[in-house]
């Protein structure tokens, strides 16, 4: 380490060295602080001072050291802090560094001396460099303000009561008042409660009476933690925050750095509050936090928000009067129509623009055209709305006034004559019913002409041909093909933004578009949707014919899908064998002449998956655990499985997991373990480990069996030479 004897520029290298060792292993940090506590003290240079100080404040702070160990450490340290702090004219740099280490310090002095009551040397030095703090607190520059807000912070968190959610955490903050035993013969509970809730007013004074931002927002970022840790204090803070009113902070006339550092007071408070809130959303006093949030935000934002105000009206004088600015509306030049004929477009069209004028507004959806004249009818000026209604009225007033056109004799349409006006009907006695049925029964037979030309012009019934019968095996052929679409759906359906879907058999099927529930529908139309009529049978005069049904083709297909990535879709394989253990069920309770498909169906899946099973393969437990029902025939192809010695062990466990997880399928599945262990002489050592478990008997009796039949055949085979 540094010695007088070298320079300073050598000692500080060698120091960096020292920073260097320790921060590659923590566990140098005791001895190094020890010994470099002589070269740092008030007496050094003010390099090796800042070093020091920087240091040990680091050495405090960083989380890579145990609290054990700095625990043990601060004892030594006390007496460096308390002389540098004692030097009325210490480097500002050197007390910043010097009060955060005293922050980092005082839990762990607290702690100390609650575990070692008789070390009151060490608590009485923590105590008096806690005083000097305080007092350099308010005489002090902003930078060294903003560590004594921080120290304090400390103390409070380590003299009041906590919430109890911090002990499993082990760190600074497990100290608290509630670790003070009551008979202390250092500690006094009640005085450091009324210390700590004396520090908590002094730091909330500085909302109401500092007019620094920076001290305002250190404060501010220094009372989270007590709200959420300490209870007792959450009230005082909570309160203090509703009444703080960044605006205090506004002087005349508004800088921009002013308008900043209001924001950024606004903003800080504004984030604390909402984070509060956030934490517990049921308190009663989240609506007026609410409320309190938007009504600061709109106050900053009018006082110092200059953006949307007009320009203030300048001091004119006309004739002793005072000027006024006049509101200007916008002209309205109304185009003259000119000459006719004109459309109806023309009369309410208020520009000359060739290209509004010939825009269709039909291409334009209706909602879009009903939103734009909603927004322009709110915006627009009444007085400017007044004169264009008005100049469509004149428009209007004059076309109605205008003299109607006479009409050309040489150019007039057809059917119009001059003479019409002058006619007049002739007026002559209608005839009485007695003349009518006179000239009826006088006038000619009618031809039959008439009817001729309505039969002709008439419209004749027009009869759609008749479909095709439709076969079984048409509706076959339609089935298998729906089936397959539904397939290929299931395939592309994206499974990894699929929501969950509540299982069990009532579940509602293909309620939304993904895997699941397509899966689920297959299922039930190859189980339920057929139930009990799938076995119809044709008799003939010498044979029997079964009809092909719509259920065992999608079995096929499921089956397939299956065997396509197995582990994969094991989860469709287990819903399947599921869905046909329950169709079964219901179908034995109606009769017994329905066929039983689940343990057809899990025979044929365990058959076409059992020999790509490797060692690690893990699907057969998992199968196997979750099939609503077990018999011998199924866990037989578990048995088979051990042809293979690399997957006997994988068999065996299986088994065991039955064994132990699923109580009712116990025997059967112990049954199947001594079949391998007689069957398969490879397997019987792990077997026997099983079986000596469960069944202990069993072990000595088959090998007392196996060496009885072992001696036959030995004493047999000179009989039979």
């Amino acid at each position: 380490m540094a010695s007088d004897g070298l320079s300073l520029p050598d000692q500080i290298r060698q120091l960096n060295d020292a920073r260097v060792l320790v921060l590659g292993d923590v566990k140098y940090y005791p001895s190094v602080v020890k010994s470099i506590l002589p070269i740092v003290g008030p007496t050094s240079a003010i390099e090796l001072r800042r070093w020091g100080a920087e240091f040990l404040a680091e050495a405090f702070a960083t989380p890579a050291l145990p609290n054990g160990e700095k625990e043990t450490m601060q004892p030594f340290v006390l007496a460096t802090l308390e002389s540098l702090l004692e030097n009325e004219a210490e480097d500002e740099q050197v007390l910043r560094s010097v009060i955060q280490t005293a922050a980092s310090i005082y839990p762990l002095a607290m702690r100390w001396i609650i575990n070692n009551s008789y070390d009151t040397v060490t608590w009485e030095r923590m105590v008096g460099i806690k005083q000097r703090i305080l007092r350099t607190w308010d005489q002090a520059t902003p930078s060294v303000k903003i560590c004594c807000i921080k120290f304090a912070q400390r103390v409070i968190l380590a003299q009041t009561p906590s919430n109890g959610a911090e002990s499993r955490y082990g760190g600074a903050l497990d100290v608290s008042l509630d670790k003070v035993p009551p008979n202390h013969q250092s500690l006094d509970p009640g005085h450091l409660e009324a210390e700590g809730m004396g520090l908590l007013d002094r730091m909330l004074s500085v909302l109401h009476e500092s007019s620094d931002a920076l001290i305002i927002d250190a404060t501010l970022n220094c009372l989270s933690i007590l709200v959420r840790t300490r209870p007792p204090t959450a009230n005082r803070i909570i309160n203090a925050l509703l009444n703080f009113d960044p605006l205090r902070l506004v002087r005349s006339p508004i800088t921009p750095k002013m308008k900043v550092t209001v924001r950024s007071t606004e903003k800080t408070t504004r984030l604390l509050l909402i984070h509060l809130a956030k934490r517990d959303p049921h308190n009663p006093i989240v609506p007026r936090i609410q409320q309190h949030v938007e009504r600061t935000m709109r106050a900053v934002v009018e006082a110092l928000d200059e953006t949307g105000r007009k320009r203030a009206l300048e001091n004119q004088q006309h004739d002793g009067l005072d000027a006024k600015r006049q509101r200007v509306v916008p002209e309205v030049v109304v185009p003259p129509l000119g000459p006719g004929p004109h459309s109806l477009a023309d009369v309410f069209s208020l520009t000359e623009t060739l290209g509004l004028k010939t825009f269709d507004i039909s291409q334009v959806p209706p909602d879009l055209i009903t939103k734009l004249a909603v927004t322009t009818l709110a915006r627009i000026e009444p007085q400017l709305l007044i004169k264009a209604t008005n100049a469509v009225r004149s428009r209007l007033e004059i076309l109605a006034s205008a003299p109607v056109p006479e009409l050309n004799p040489n150019t007039a349409p057809l059917g119009v004559d001059d003479d019409d006006d002058d006619y007049e009907p002739d007026f002559f006695q209608a005839e009485d019913t007695e003349q009518i049925l006179n000239k009826l029964d006088s006038s000619p037979p009618p031809t039959n002409e008439l009817a001729t030309m309505d039969a002709a012009l008439g419209l004749k019934s027009f009869h759609l041909p008749q479909p095709q019968p439709l076969t079984a095996d048409m509706a076959l052929s339609a089935g298998n093909e729906t089936v397959s679409r539904v397939l290929e759906l299931v395939k592309t359906a994206d499974e990894l933004s699929a929501r969950k879907i509540k299982a069990g058999f009532t579940r509602l099927a293909a309620s939304s578009g993904v895997k699941e529930p397509w899966v689920t529908t297959l299922i039930r139309l190859a189980t339920r949707s057929s139930a009990g009529i799938e076995e119809t049978t044709v008799k003939g005069e010498d044979e029997t014919t079964r009809t092909q049904s719509l259920g065992a083709n999608i079995r096929d297909v499921l089956y397939g899908y299956i065997m396509e990535d197995f582990r994969k879709h094991i989860d469709v394989a287990v819903t399947w064998l599921c869905e046909e253990w329950y169709n079964d069920k219901m179908l034995a309770k109606a009769g017994d002449n329905f066929p039983m498909h689940y343990e057809k169906c899990a025979l044929r899946l365990i058959d076409g998956f059992l020999p790509y099973i490797h060692p690690q393969d893990k699907v057969i437990t998992r199968f196997l655990s979750e099939l609503p029902e077990l018999n011998r025939a199924i866990l037989s192809r578990v048995k088979i499985m051990c042809r293979d010695p690399s997957v006997v062990q994988l068999a065996l466990t299986s088994l065991l997991y039955l064994v132990m997880m699923r109580p009712p399928v116990k025997e059967i599945a112990l049954d199947t373990v001594q079949g391998i262990w007689s069957d398969y002489e490879d397997a019987r050592p792990m077997a026997a480990k099983y079986l000596s478990k469960y069944r202990p008997g069993f072990i000595e009796e088959a090998t007392r069996q196996l060496e009885g039949d072992g001696a036959v055949q030995s004493t047999a085979a000179p009989i039979a030479t």
